[in-house]
Formats: C-alpha cells, structure tokens, sequence
C-alpha cells in the first residue's frame, strides 16, 4: 500500500473515531492557550488544566502575568513538570509580549519560537488552534503513531513533521492533529500497547515495527522498575528518604 493509500485509509478511521476532536488544554483566547501550551512539557494536559484556573484568575492577559513575581507564578504551577523552569518563562514571556508586541501574541511563526519557553511545537500548536494558520504541531506521541503506521521513518520529530505534512492535505492539518492525539491517548498508547486492538496499528503496523515496539517498551518497563528500585532502596523504615 502506498503512503497516500494508506494515509487516506488512516484518515477515514480518525474521522470515524474522533469525528470532532477538541482541544485538550482549556484556555479562553491565544494568550491562555500559549501559557497552557507551554506548561505542557512534561505534563499531562490533565494536570496542566487543573492548575490554570487559579493561575488564569489572579492573571490572564500578558498585563497580569507580568505583574507576577516569579515564586508567585511558581506557586500556581507547583505541580507541574519543570515548574521553577517554567515560572521563570513564563513571566519573561508575559514581560516581552507586553513591551514587543502590545501585550498581543503574534501570528507568526518566527515572532512566538522567539518568546521564552516557546520552541516550534509550541508556536505551531498557537498558530493552529488560536489563529486556525495551518500547521502540524508533532510531539513525541504523535511521533510515535507515525512510526508505528509507516508514515515516517520515526529518525526524528522533525522528519516526522515534514513526512506528515507531505502526506496529508493542508485543510486537514489542523484536525489531524488532534484527532491524532486522541487517538492515541484512547487506542495507541505508548504502554500497554496491544497491536491487534488498535483499529490502525491492526492493519498498518509492519512485522518489524511490531517487534521493535515491543523491544521499545520491555526496555521502557525495566527502566521504570530501575527508578522503583532505587527509590525503594534510598527510603528508610519511615518510608522517608534517608
């Protein structure tokens, strides 16, 4: 089956499984939806759309969040991935949006991977959800589910960006995207993964792939239980670290 063959056949059953994919991370305009996209790395969007409520209510423009004082934000995220990392962002980004862009987050590219915190998925996730410009925003998972369907070699989630893009129609981006997404997390996920369940990997998914997946996640699994047995081992009788 040729790539497009098999990229149309993908299509269908995305849009019969996730007809109408939302946007996962909560927000109320583009500059909410940059901060929930930033607090994202290496976070749940779950966990991200727990803590965004209280931050959103004491600063939800540029203006506010400025206005912060970094352990103030840190506060707010606390329980998220990398949060001293991100606070410090954060305000930074707030800080340059208000005094390069009047207090607006730009419809550009180039203009938002040059804000603190923001890289290319970052800046392609705003530009497609909050200004509907055509992109495909490509995380590890989404990396993940192309590799596994043959439609990139999976040599890196630029490769992969550039092999989907070539694939699929450009109307189609911005939905993929999130169907794929959805996809992922309700039929292929990274652990627990069972080829024969999954509507695409069933049919999509090569003997060789299937094998180094699995390789993939025994390897993924005996890490996990490295870091348990180390943890294990450095607490002492009150469970505390000792």
């Amino acid at each position: 089956m040729r790539r497009h063959e098999r990229a149309a056949r993908i299509q269908a059953i995305l849009d019969e499984h996730v007809p109408d994919p939302a946007i996962p991370l909560d927000h109320r305009d583009p500059f909410t939806l940059l901060v929930a996209v930033v607090l994202s790395a290496q976070c749940t969007d779950a966990r991200v759309n727990q803590v965004t409520p209280a931050l959103f209510a004491e600063a939800s423009t540029p203006q506010q969040l400025a206005a912060l004082s970094v352990p103030r934000i840190r506060h707010h995220i606390r329980s998220c991935g990398l949060a001293p990392q991100k606070a410090k962002a954060l305000r930074a980004l707030a800080e340059q949006l208000v005094t390069a862009h009047g207090g607006r987050v730009p419809r550009d590219a180039a203009a938002l991977e040059a804000l603190p915190g923001v890289g290319h998925k970052t800046a392609s996730v705003v530009l497609a959800q909050a200004f509907g410009v055509p992109t495909f925003p490509v995380d590890t998972h989404i990396h993940r589910l192309a590799w596994r369907w043959g439609l990139s070699s999976g040599r890196s989630v630029a490769q992969t960006e550039r092999d989907l893009v070539r694939t699929f129609p450009q109307q189609r981006w911005n939905t993929l995207h999130l169907q794929l997404i959805w996809f992922g997390r309700t039929h292929c996920p990274a652990l627990g993964h069972d080829p024969d369940a999954c509507p695409i990997c069933r049919w999509a998914m090569s003997g060789a792939r299937r094998a180094a997946d699995q390789r993939r996640r025994r390897a993924a699994r005996r890490a996990r239980g490295g870091r348990q047995s180390a943890a294990g081992r450095g607490a002492g009788p009150s469970g505390k670290s000792s």
